[in-house]
């Protein structure tokens, strides 16, 4: 007994379908994880450049990241 041609076809090309969108899933786990590496270090960047401003302006300085205004915070 044997698969018809068009029965052997239709599981062939559904494998290989399958196997794509495993290989996307792949790619995309890897991507995910590029940006998931590229946050953190945008994140420590950031932590970095806050204790630097914290050491020139004071911990209650207030930045207006629009114009760049420094005020100090009464409360």
């Amino acid at each position: 007994m044997q698969l018809e041609q068009q029965e052997l076809e239709t599981i062939k090309a559904l494998q290989t379908e399958f196997a794509k969108a495993k290989m996307s899933l792949g790619d995309l786990e890897l991507s995910k994880n590029q940006i998931l590496k590229s946050i953190e270090a945008i994140k420590q960047k950031f932590d970095d450049n806050e204790l630097k401003l914290v050491e020139k302006y004071g911990a209650n300085a207030v930045i207006n990241i629009q114009t760049g205004e420094v005020t100090q915070n009464e409360g």
